[in-house]
């Protein structure tokens, strides 16, 4: 196959990212939401910020016996923004910028950093289900299958980020202009870049899988911040019931709940 004929066109088009995250799935067999996904947001040129924001909370001072106690004022920590898995800091930062990259913010609402998206998958790569808990991971494997578990394949693959970033302009990924990260993820994706018993076309098959399910999925699993996600796209939620608005003639839009919401009926 030609040089021309492996070109992506809709992925040639550096300030598309919105383009980026619709056809990309269809190069790696349609993952989760797959292209129908992308096809509702229209494309922006904007620059994402690259940095994790984290609030901190107020320092109050606490005051002496026999003294008048005034009013004191505190800003609320979210403890879900903490790492579990990750140890290294470029290696989160490297994550969260390309998933930035893969759902981006614009006019129609917050991308995968202010969804929490990069914190929704330190959480899964923690778990069992990152370790390959469940699954048979006894050689002799298959062809195709990797003896790595979805921990070690991400660890690596976000790390092989900042080293390709390194060597073509001497900086880490999450320093890079938007069209260097798209080119850069773009080469994961064709699989050309060489990555230790696993492909790096798996690799950012399972990171694009990972952003979107951090932006959709049901906020007690430490993404969809807000249910930001799910205003954005209308969805109610963790409903228990529809049978207030069954019989409505009319479209009835119900604010989304998340499943953390049923503990207080």
């Amino acid at each position: 196959m030609s040089e021309e004929q492996k070109k992506d066109p809709i992925l040639e088009k550096p300030t598309s990212r919105r383009e980026f995250l619709k056809n990309s799935g269809l190069t790696v067999g349609g993952l989760v939401l797959g292209g129908a996904l992308g096809g509702t947001f229209l494309s922006k040129t904007e620059t994402v910020t690259k940095e994790v924001e984290v609030e901190v909370p107020v320092e109050v001072e606490v005051p002496v016996a026999g003294e008048e106690t005034q009013h004191e004022t505190h800003e609320t920590q979210d403890y879900i923004d903490a790492l579990q898995y990750f140890t290294r800091v470029e290696d989160f930062l490297a994550l969260s910028a390309a998933t930035e990259v893969i759902y981006p913010e614009d006019e129609h609402g917050p991308g995968a950093i202010k969804l929490g998206a990069p914190f929704f998958i330190d959480k899964q790569l923690a778990s069992p289900w990152g370790r390959n808990a469940d699954d048979y991971m006894v050689r002799p494997f298959k062809p195709g299958e990797s003896p790595l578990t979805r921990s070690e394949i991400v660890l690596q693959g976000v790390r092989k980020l900042n080293e390709v970033s390194q060597e073509k302009h001497s900086t880490a990924f999450n320093g890079l202009n938007e069209e260097q990260q798209i080119a850069i993820l773009r080469d994961f994706e064709s699989g050309s870049i060489e990555m230790e018993l696993t492909s790096s076309s798996s690799f950012f098959a399972l990171l694009r899988q990972l952003t979107l399910e951090g932006c959709f999925s049901d906020p007690v699993y430490g993404g969809n911040k807000n249910m930001e996600g799910w205003k954005m796209k209308e969805f109610p939620g963790a409903q228990m019931s529809y049978t207030h608005v069954v019989e409505s003639k009319e479209f009835v839009k119900i604010d989304p709940i998340s499943l953390s919401a049923h503990i207080k009926h």
